[in-house]
């Protein structure tokens, strides 16, 4: 069906298209683990599981940041969200509350922040989510940076129930677990339910969705607290890797999570790409992540990398697109 703008709403993902994209990241991921096994002698399955918890935790807001991509909206506070949320936790953690309160504390604070960017976007429509989450983030982390204090940075005091959290079962990350776990929740919600089905719907076309019966703001706020809460979550396992917070902790999360959807196929236009692809995606960069540290490759040139994997993302569709456009053009000329 075509709204006025003449767009077409997809309200489910088209298969065979998103299918063939899913097999491109396969053949990837098998490549970047064929050049960490011959570029890192140490490179192996049990290196992979040692190093991955540090890597995963933002794979926790890649989920909840597809469907605010599907809805054709972003969210680039989420990096200062985490910042916030960690640095909080550790305050909680070094007063002596207990471990239980302090999980609630981190996650609220994040689901608190989802709440302020889901609640200024419903009610000031006109608002670009772009600009109002680049003022939220400038506040959320010139608040967690104002009460670090002067040191720039905070410790917890106790880190045992964290470095559980970042523990294993056998060799396998506890954070990969409930990845997978997450994964299938999300997953499902997306591609089977009818709530997934109205997300594509208002990604295609906000206005012919709302003139169809969805409560479109309620949505988004729906889905703006949960990116938070995701945050909340994410910075939980963080800490259960690094023990601590300072002024530069998520910087540039919003980024990666971004590009693991992207690169997913998940449109940044709206109404398009699902999140098998993005888990795909999220383990290649995690895995890439990997490879490149045990390699001793700086963050900053790491960071290169990513950057280069998301325009290439963006301009493989394009250029397929364009291709398929001067086919179409070629075979009417002939007829």
């Amino acid at each position: 069906m075509a709204g006025k703008s003449g767009r077409t709403i997809s309200i489910e993902p088209k298969k065979g298209k998103f299918f063939r994209w899913e097999t491109g990241l396969i053949f990837i991921f098998i490549a970047v683990m064929i050049f960490g096994t011959i570029v890192s002698p140490s490179f192996n399955i049990k290196s992979v599981f040692m190093n991955m918890p540090k890597y995963l935790a933002e794979m926790f807001m890649m989920y909840a940041m597809g469907y605010i991509l599907i809805i054709a909206e972003i969210d680039i506070s989420v990096g200062a969200i985490v910042c916030l949320a960690a640095t909080m936790a550790c305050f909680a953690n070094n007063a002596g509350l207990p471990f239980g309160l302090q999980v609630i504390i981190c996650i609220g604070i994040g689901t608190l922040c989802g709440i302020l960017n889901g609640a200024i976007l419903t009610h000031f429509t006109e608002l670009p989510s772009m600009i109002v989450t680049l003022g939220t983030q400038i506040i959320f982390r010139g608040i967690a940076e104002v009460s670090m204090g002067s040191g720039g940075s905070i410790s917890l005091t106790d880190t045992k129930a964290y470095a559980a959290l970042g523990g294993s079962i056998g060799i396998v990350p506890i954070a990969f677990i409930l990845i997978i776990v997450t994964a299938l929740i999300f997953i499902f919600v997306l591609s089977k339910t009818t709530a997934g089905r109205k997300l594509y719907a208002i990604g295609s076309n906000h206005t012919t969705a709302l003139y169809s019966g969805i409560k479109v703001q309620k949505v988004r706020m729906i889905c703006f607290v949960l990116i938070g809460t995701m945050a909340g979550v994410c910075a939980l396992f963080l800490l259960a890797t690094s023990f601590g917070a300072n002024t530069t902790t998520g910087q540039g999360f919003e980024m990666d999570v971004i590009s693991m959807c992207v690169f997913g196929g998940i449109a940044t236009t709206g109404g398009k790409g699902n999140l098998v692809g993005a888990t795909i995606a999220g383990f290649t960069i995690v895995l890439l992540k990997i490879v490149l540290s045990l390699l001793n490759v700086s963050g900053q040139t790491i960071l290169v990398v990513i950057g280069i994997l998301l325009i290439v993302s963006v301009l493989i569709p394009s250029i397929n697109q364009a291709l398929t456009n001067k086919k179409k053009k070629a075979a009417l000329a002939k007829a």
